[in-house]
């Protein structure tokens, strides 16, 4: 899955969702996708946090197969900033 897909999904997810914060969701080296409230694009910027995760483990947070925080606990997600900010967003996605 491309970079400006996960965008367009993470969209899709995060309508109506009255997420608020800033995260950016950077995907080692491959793409970053800036979320800032309920909208995401691909791109880079200030945020309240930063995670950085692979894309392949990003999808399956997203699509419920890796739990976010097994995920933070087993080093596939690192978060660096505002954690309350990357748990805002765990439960908006």
């Amino acid at each position: 899955m491309d970079i400006e897909t996960i965008a367009q999904k993470i969209n899709e997810r995060m309508a109506g969702s009255g997420f608020s914060r800033t995260v950016k969701v950077d995907f080692k080296g491959e793409g970053t996708v800036l979320i800032d409230g309920a909208s995401a694009r691909v791109g880079d910027g200030d945020a309240d946090c930063t995670i950085s995760v692979s894309k392949d483990d990003f999808a399956d947070i997203v699509s419920g197969d890796l739990n976010p925080t097994t995920a933070f606990m087993t080093g596939k997600m690192k978060i660096d900033g505002d954690m309350s900010a990357a748990m805002a967003l765990g439960q908006a996605l």
